[in-house]
This record gives structure tokens, C-alpha cells and sequence, in this order.
């Protein structure tokens, strides 16, 4: 009888002690979906309030910057450069946030993310980095305020600049003439600017 006793004595110590553990069991933490302290998930949903863009041209000099914004309209573009010649030129915005002189071929194509064609006036264009021509005066200035509705700066999504290798500002040589494939026979690439967070 004794025997019985003290086993049931130990059994109920024992269970007692269990009970009054601290309860942490790390084998079954549910996974949570916040990041870490001082990690950030940069894979969806960041927004900036703006970018700015350096433009470079050939020589991998400095003519002016492009102030990216975020607006309920679409992404708009306030351009400010100089040093240019004067004349009407296409404007795009490119699939590579590379800019390397002196042919800036290292930007890509056109940003376009639904596969459209190119051009406002094509039937099925135009492709999202298609922005209107730039008209640069004699005195090789151009400010201008461009709204580039197909884009965001929102992080994540398929239309957004700030993908993982970024996009680019080009300004070419020749006038878009928004309808020729692929790029509307704008011509050579004489500005690039890197769009990048």
C-alpha cells in the first residue's frame, strides 16, 4: 500500500510542477506578419512622397532634375533641365533604371507592363511609360509638368517605377510621332535619368 502511495505522491508532484510552468512553447509560436524590429518589407504597399531623378546627358554631365509625385491622376512629372537644343523631342519613361552614357541602351524599352502598343495614337497603345513630346526653346530650357497617368510610385504593384531594377526618364533625339512600333521613331537617346528610391 505504501508503494501505491508514494507513486501516486510523486505522480501529482509531478503534474502539479507541470502545470505551473511559464506556458512558453516555442515549437508551436504561431508565425506573425509583422517584420521584425528594424526590418521593413519593401515588397509591396511603400509609397514616397517623391522622387527625384538627375538627368544626365551623353557626356554624363548634369542638365536638370524631374521631381516625381504620387497624385490620385497618376504620377506626375515636373521637369526642369537646360543645356538642351531647341526643339520638340519624345519623352518616355523606360523599363531599366540604368543610364549608362553615351547611348543610355542599358534603360531598355518603353515601360509597358500590360504588353500595349505604342503610341496615343494607336488603336491599342499606348504604353505606360509613354509621355508626351518636350518642346525645348532657343535658349535650350524646358519646364514642364507632365502627368503619366498608367504609373505609380507605389511599391509592389506591376505598374509602379520603383520595381526591382527601377525605370528610367529618356529624352531622345528626334519627335515621338506616337503611333510607330516600337518606339515612335524618336530617334537616339540624348538624357536619361535613373528612377530609383
Amino acid at each position: 500500500m505504501k508503494k501505491w502511495f508514494y507513486l501516486i505522491l510523486v505522480l501529482t508532484v509531478f503534474l502539479i510542477l507541470a502545470a505551473c510552468g511559464n506556458g512558453d512553447d516555442t515549437g508551436t509560436e504561431e508565425p506573425s506578419d509583422e517584420a521584425p524590429a528594424g526590418q521593413e518589407d519593401n515588397t509591396e504597399g511603400e509609397m514616397p512622397e517623391n522622387v527625384t531623378v538627375e538627368l544626365m546627358n551623353q557626356n554624363e554631365q548634369s542638365v536638370g532634375t524631374a521631381e516625381l509625385e504620387e497624385t490620385d491622376a497618376g504620377v506626375v512629372i515636373n521637369l526642369d533641365a537646360s543645356d538642351l537644343p531647341s526643339g520638340e523631342f519624345g519623352f518616355h519613361i523606360h523599363e531599366n533604371g540604368q543610364c549608362e552614357a553615351p547611348d543610355f541602351e542599358s534603360a531598355g524599352g518603353h515601360f509597358n507592363p500590360t504588353d500595349a502598343s505604342h503610341g496615343a495614337d494607336h488603336e491599342e497603345g499606348p504604353h505606360a511609360g509613354d509621355l508626351p513630346n518636350l518642346t525645348v526653346g532657343e535658349d535650350g530650357l524646358v519646364q514642364e509638368e507632365i502627368t503619366a497617368e498608367g504609373v505609380t510610385l507605389e511599391t509592389g504593384k506591376e505598374n509602379s517605377l520603383l520595381d526591382s531594377d527601377g525605370t528610367a526618364l529618356v529624352i531622345h533625339e528626334g519627335t515621338d510621332d506616337y503611333e510607330s512600333q516600337p518606339s515612335g521613331d524618336a530617334g537616339d537617346r540624348m538624357i536619361c535619368g535613373e528612377i530609383s528610391q
